[in-house]
């Protein structure tokens, strides 16, 4: 069984900056790709950022391509998303998630932490 818990987020100008950090406890937990999702208020959760379970192949989000950078440590077992040039469009919760085997944007993570709240005011 895979805990994920997020910490991190919290309140932020717009064009400001944040990370978020995803904690994974678990016996295989360093070898699952992992990635980032976000629901905003009203809106279904969408993907944000992914990445291999050996810290390859990141890949985004058109909205966050380029303003975004996910990022893992396996030693620590422990993801992040370093957050830049914030916009008031990217408040929502945000929640860490794993795949078992096979992962994308469109794949439905197997494990999810309880989400963080980040807001960006304008």
């Amino acid at each position: 069984q895979v805990q994920l818990v997020e910490s991190g987020g919290g309140l932020v100008q717009a064009g400001g900056s944040l990370r978020l950090s995803c904690a994974a406890s678990g016996l295989t937990a360093s070898r699952y790709p992992m990635g980032w999702f976000r629901q905003a208020p009203g809106k279904e959760r969408e993907f944000v950022a992914g990445i291999s379970w050996s810290g390859g192949n990141p890949y985004y989000a058109d909205s966050v391509k380029g303003r975004f950078t996910i990022s893992r440590d396996n030693v620590k077992n422990t993801m992040y998303l370093q957050m830049n040039s914030l916009k008031p469009e990217d408040t929502a919760v945000y929640y860490c998630a794993a795949w078992r085997l096979t992962y994308g944007q469109y794949v439905p993570p197997d494990y999810w932490g309880q989400g963080t709240q980040v807001t960006v005011s304008s």
